[in-house]
């Protein structure tokens, strides 16, 4: 028997993915991006700092991290504590020594709770980005759109109130999407998010409510994804961004343009103490490389933007 061809033909099969938040393009043919101060690479930091109900919500899906043992998971709850109470200061000190600022995904429930905290944040002028509001608020396809909507302007609202200012990135739980996702963040006034990984460099979305930046956040060179699921070293850890960084600054030369290099670090994670003098010099061996400099998401969106047109 033969197959029909009519079996094969799909109308929405094109070049790049099915849908119509932006087009495909290769980072290597496309203009390029420069940075404002000449620099070749800028190391984007962003610390999640979570709060984590101890009664854990796994619908639509468990968030990395959460309780993993019966009620009350006290070993997993007071261990993600420990970086929102020792952790969190360990790496504002070691971005201080290393003249870096970061931008901070911060579940608005941390903001309702730990206001001294955050305060200690922006004054040490370092960048808030929505994280949703704790980390039961997971995002997929199947959550309601009035839900999602509803969602995400409460960890607006959270955050506002605290800061003063209302945060121009969102970073949603383990990176996931739903499809009104997008929309529903321009919507709601975010500037750029963090969720889609398939870049070294931003790219303008375009939304049923206007456009939003993606800025890629590289999961696989993330802490969770080195120290805890690969269970690698710390030093493993530094090794990688610093072959990363070799590898994206002689792209940079070659291409005349200007590369990211994403930093995804967990307090409960890398905050530990055994792993700070590590993490420590290699934030110290970034901010001494040529051609290399620090950023936040903001400041990378608006110049980005600016160039995108």
């Amino acid at each position: 028997m033969t197959l029909d061809p009519a079996y094969l033909d799909y109308a929405h099969r094109r070049e790049g993915m099915d849908h119509d938040l932006y087009p495909w393009s290769n980072l290597f043919s496309r203009p390029p991006l420069a940075w404002p101060n000449g620099e070749k690479v800028l190391s984007w930091i962003v610390i999640d700092l979570e709060w984590f109900p101890i009664t854990p919500d796994a619908k639509p899906f468990l968030a990395p991290g959460h309780m993993q043992t019966a009620y009350p998971d006290y070993r997993h709850y007071t261990s993600r504590d420990y970086g929102n109470r020792v952790g969190i200061y360990r790496l504002l000190d070691a971005l201080d020594k290393a003249g870096a600022k970061a931008s901070v995904a911060m579940n608005s429930a941390i903001a309702d709770r730990y206001p001294a905290l955050v305060r200690d944040i922006v004054l040490a002028g370092h960048e808030i980005i929505a994280h949703a509001t704790d980390m039961n608020a997971t995002i997929a396809t199947g959550v309601a759109e009035a839900d999602e909507r509803e969602m995400i302007a409460a960890s607006l609202a959270g955050l506002t109130r605290t800061t003063g200012a209302a945060p121009r990135g969102w970073l949603s739980i383990a990176r996931s999407q739903s499809f009104n996702t997008p929309a529903l963040l321009a919507e709601a006034g975010i500037a750029y998010c963090c969720d889609w990984v398939n870049d070294d460099l931003p790219y303008r979305m375009t939304t049923s409510n206007g456009p939003i930046l993606n800025l890629p956040l590289n999961h696989e060179l993330s802490d969770r994804q080195i120290l805890n699921v690969q269970q690698q070293s710390m030093a493993s850890y530094c090794e990688q961004i610093r072959d990363a960084f070799d590898w994206l600054a002689r792209e940079a030369e070659t291409s005349g343009g200007g590369r990211m290099l994403a930093l995804n670090v967990t307090p409960y994670i890398t905050g530990l103490p055994y792993r700070m003098a590590e993490f420590e010099a290699l934030l110290m061996w970034l901010a001494g490389q040529p051609g290399h400099g620090f950023a936040t998401g903001a400041q990378i969106a608006a110049s980005a933007d600016a160039q995108l047109g």
